[in-house]
């Protein structure tokens, strides 16, 4: 019978929670990792969050960074952020600009381009907006999470809450470290996409808690928590690694066909953050909430007398027939005795034999 086909049918016996306790360290590091790595290099913030111009240019005249930087620097915009995008695209950024100052960096973008000046775009922002943004994107973050920890206590119970959570900051800490790290851009369609996926990997982890409720109900008086745990997690294996594929599929499509193959930028950021968190989000709710959540209950009075009645089910058949150290072996042929009188029994006297005449 092959694994695949266990799977499918939920009669695999994979130690989630033996398991959990090292993926729980791991994790734990990993994270660590990335809040130090956010803090040594904040995020790529685009100018939706910080405000600024931007100004894309198609590159008609194949101008390099450093013939474009040396045009800024006669308008005294040298510390301008100057790009050259795969697309034959020239992108430059400043800070907030009045409107004078935008028309003549419009004109030297343009000229250093060779391209006419209809054809060069500009998007600027001002830092009220981009403060406002940002106060909106961590308020909707802070609402969700409440709202999350306030449904599962009233569905389940508040331990399972703080799992859930546990696993939803650790997917949080996750892609922020990967985007501080390698640079992407972060726009509001970035925060957008952070909440999708904090959906998403919420949806899986209260799927397996549902199978644990259920399976408590079912086996409370025969089991230990760590068994239900285990079982109920071996129960749902197939339908979250199913769940994954098919929003991993469709999202990288978007991703590497859409936006890299096909050049919808648009979509870019978007696809970027909804591959990686689902990604993280189906590693969580798999190896961090569920082994967290059995680790804490099965200190628990109740799963403290579950775990020490199966120990002694499963001790008591093997003293049950275990010689004494040191007795002799009976030789073969002996009869058997008959069990001795309990303490206290008066011994049956023996019977008469009756002779024959």
């Amino acid at each position: 019978m092959s694994v695949l086909g266990q799977m499918y049918r939920g009669e695999t016996e994979f130690d989630f929670v033996g398991l959990g306790k090292k993926t729980i360290i791991v994790s734990g590091v990993l994270v660590a990792l990335s809040i130090v790595i956010m803090l040594i290099r904040p995020f790529n913030l685009s100018i939706d969050f910080t405000g600024g111009t931007i100004i894309s240019a198609p590159n008609v005249a194949d101008a390099s960074v450093e013939e474009v930087r040396a045009a800024l620097r006669s308008i005294g915009e040298g510390g301008a952020t100057v790009q050259i995008t795969g697309e034959g695209f020239i992108l430059v950024r400043t800070e907030a600009l009045g409107v004078e100052e935008q028309d003549q960096l419009l004109e030297v973008v343009a000229e250093a381009a060779g391209a006419p000046v209809d054809e060069v775009n500009i998007d600027a922002v001002g830092p009220t907006f981009g403060a406002e943004v940002t106060s909106r994107a961590i308020r909707a973050l802070v609402i969700f999470l409440v709202v999350v920890a306030l449904f599962i206590t009233w569905r389940f119970e508040w331990k399972m809450a703080v799992a859930a959570l546990t696993a939803l900051f650790h997917d949080l800490a996750m892609t922020g470290g990967i985007y501080s790290a390698i640079g992407f851009v972060v726009t509001p369609a970035t925060v957008i996409a952070v909440l999708t996926i904090l959906g998403y990997s919420l949806y899986d982890t209260v799927v397996v808690f549902d199978k644990v409720r259920e399976n408590v109900e079912e086996l409370r008086q025969r089991v230990t928590f760590t068994e239900i745990v285990n079982r109920s997690m071996n129960q749902v294996l197939m339908r979250s690694i199913n769940t994954s594929l098919t929003s991993l599929l469709p999202v990288g499509s978007l991703l590497f066909v859409g936006s890299y193959a096909l050049g919808a930028e648009t979509l870019r950021e978007f696809a970027l953050a909804l591959f990686i968190g689902i990604a993280v989000g189906t590693y969580s709710s798999i190896f961090i909430a569920t082994p967290l959540l059995a680790l804490w209950k099965r200190n628990e009075p109740e799963w403290q007398r579950a775990r020490r009645r199966a120990g002694r089910q499963q001790t008591a058949p093997s003293k049950a027939t275990k010689a004494p150290a040191g007795a002799p072996a009976a030789p073969k042929g002996t009869p058997a005795r008959s069990p001795a009188p309990a303490a206290g029994a008066t011994p049956r006297p023996p019977r008469k034999r009756r002779k024959r005449r």
